[in-house]
């Protein structure tokens, strides 16, 4: 038997990094002084009822030690969503989360990107549409940038939508080209298309040959390089002056 989604195995096998829980925030630390550009991971959702902390899965833990040894804080954050249409109070949560990750004296403030998986990814709306100055770029990984069929969700959280409000924030869209999930690969097509006609620089990682979960689901070199290759984007989004 396959094992849970929590205990699935990372792709890659980075150097384990120090953590810090600290509320609802784990901090992968790197070597080294600060203060540190820092990744805000925020997970899929929403998530089953009962479900195990995503600060403990296996996937985010491997990003976490990614990222920590490109010299990054890697800040995967905790959260829940039980009802569509709470999406603005857990909007507004994780915004709160990522001012307290900017708070800390080792992270460097002005040097922030907001990493999204999977359904989290509906969450990315209100960077994409004004995001700060601070926002160095936004990485969207096998992302739901359109509502589920069936999911009643509030205008604010189309990130299609978003994208034409003006912002140049830049963003990083990882394609698994196997994703099953409903009209998934079709929403960020669509997102795509509307980056393109309204100016918005995308740097797209593609596994063609991947699944929704590639990263813990398909232990390929494809996959290993997907990986690597979204890494390498972030960090030089969050480096570039």
């Amino acid at each position: 038997m396959d094992d849970p989604v929590e205990q699935q195995p990372f792709v890659l096998a980075p150097p384990a990094a120090p953590v810090e829980r600290h509320g609802r925030v784990d901090l992968h630390l790197p070597t080294g002084d600060g203060p540190h550009p820092v990744v805000v991971i925020v997970h899929g959702a929403p998530l089953p009822p009962g479900a195990p902390d995503p600060r403990d899965w296996l996937l985010y833990q491997g990003y976490g030690a990614l990222l920590a040894e490109q010299g990054l804080v890697a800040a995967v954050i905790s959260y829940r969503v039980t009802d569509l249409a709470a999406l603005p109070a857990t909007a507004d949560d994780i915004a709160g989360l990522v001012e307290a990750v900017r708070a800390d004296p080792r992270v460097d403030a002005q040097r922030v990107v907001l990493w999204f998986f999977s359904g989290g990814s509906l969450l990315s709306a209100d960077w994409l549409r004004a995001a700060p100055a601070w926002v160095r770029g936004i990485a969207l990984t096998y992302p739901l940038l359109v509502p589920l069929p069936g999911w009643e969700v509030p205008p604010r959280f189309l990130p299609v939508d978003a994208l034409g409000a003006g912002s140049t924030t830049p963003v990083v869209l990882t394609r698994a080209g196997q994703d099953k999930l409903p009209g998934l690969l079709n929403g960020i097509a669509t997102f795509l298309d509307a980056a393109a006609r309204t100016g918005r620089p995308v740097r797209l990682v593609e596994v063609p040959d991947g699944q929704h979960a590639f990263d813990i689901l398909d232990h390929t070199a494809q996959s290993r390089d997907a990986v690597r290759a979204a890494r390498d984007a972030v960090v030089d989004l969050i480096r570039a002056d």
